[in-house]
Parts: C-alpha cells; sequence; structure tokens
C-alpha cells in the first residue's frame, strides 16, 4: 500500500485515510473541488454521524440525501463511491457504487434509487447500511467523481472494475465524510430479517 496523498489529508480526518480508497487512487490536487465541485448533505455535515435512519439500527433504514454542486463544463457523468475507510488492512470495504448521474448540479433524496448502481462489499446492489461493532466508530467516505466520458459500465459491476473505467477520466471530485459508532439498538439484527 502507499501513503495517503498529502494533497487528501486536509480534507479527510487521520482515522479515514487509507490509502486505498477511491479519491486517493483517481483523485488529484487539481481535481480535488476543481470549480467549486462540492458534495453535500442535507441530513448531515462533514465529519457528522449519520442518523440510525440511515444505518443498520433503524429496519426500515435508506440510503442519505445528497445534493452537489456544477461540475466542471465539459463533465459527461458523475459516479459516487462510499466507502468505510476505517480499516487500514487490504480494500476499505464498500458501501455505495452510484454511476449514470448526469453532469450537472444535482440530487440524490433520501432513499432515492440511482440510475445504476454496482456491488457493494456484500455484492449487492444497495446502499449497505451502516453496522458498526458495538462501541466502535467507523469512517464513511462519500466521494463523488465527474468524468469527461459517459461510462459504459453495466448495472452491477463491481468497485475494481468501476475504478478500473474511471482511470484518466476525472474532471473533478468532491468528499464528505460521516462517523457512526455501534450501539446496543433494541432493532439488532434486523438488518438480516426479511420485513414485507
Amino acid at each position: 500500500m502507499t501513503d495517503f496523498p498529502d494533497w487528501l489529508t486536509p480534507f479527510v480526518p487521520a482515522p479515514a485515510r487509507h490509502p486505498g480508497i477511491a479519491m486517493a487512487k483517481l483523485g488529484s490536487a487539481q481535481t480535488l473541488a476543481r470549480g467549486g465541485f462540492a458534495l453535500t448533505s442535507p441530513a448531515f455535515r462533514g465529519g457528522d454521524e449519520l442518523d440510525p435512519s440511515f444505518t443498520a439500527v433503524e429496519e426500515d433504514a435508506v440510503a442519505p440525501p445528497l445534493e452537489w454542486s456544477a461540475p466542471p463544463p465539459g463533465s459527461q457523468e458523475l459516479v459516487l463511491v462510499v466507502e468505510d475507510a476505517s480499516t487500514k488492512a487490504g480494500e476499505p470495504a464498500c458501501h455505495w457504487l452510484v454511476w449514470g448521474l448526469a453532469g450537472q448540479r444535482g440530487k440524490l433524496l433520501e432513499g432515492e434509487v440511482p440510475p445504476r448502481t454496482g456491488k457493494n462489499a456484500f455484492g449487492n446492489s444497495e446502499w449497505l447500511l451502516p453496522d458498526p461493532p458495538e462501541g466502535e466508530t467507523r469512517h464513511y467516505l462519500f466521494q463523488l467523481f465527474a468524468t469527461d466520458l459517459p461510462l459504459v459500465l453495466m448495472p452491477g459491476a463491481g468497485r475494481a472494475e468501476l475504478l478500473a473505467s474511471l482511470q484518466g477520466t476525472i474532471t473533478a471530485c468532491a468528499v464528505l465524510h460521516a462517523t457512526f459508532t455501534g450501539g446496543t439498538g433494541d432493532d439488532a439484527g434486523w438488518e438480516d430479517d426479511e420485513i414485507d
């Protein structure tokens, strides 16, 4: 593993500086926040803890809402990669892969189904609900990439496939950090049950 890039350290807290995150592999000092490109959420500020309604604590949890500013002119598509950057060994756990977003200012509503999704760390194409062990704080990085070419990936592609297809196409990128600490919720275990 290489070291975490210096240009990214001011934007990512120390516990989340995993050298294998998508931003470290695909971004650069020139593309980070280029032209004011930014990713935010109406549900949390950078560094805040995620609300339980976006995690495995609640049985009807969904993905959090996200909003972004306009990417640089010429951007064709936006790609979202959400990773748990807490572990330092191996690749970071992928929680969400989303692409097919128009290369313009936009948003994903709370629980909205994105245009195209890839496989998360559990091999399905949904928002992987954060579920840290009790008392353990995990760090989640929401990374948004603007590309100069539309992706030609089939839905259901994996993280490695997606990152490979993004090489050399990034016009701008943005990052948003959130945490979540595992607790002893009464709903523990619900995420494993199918509820109709």
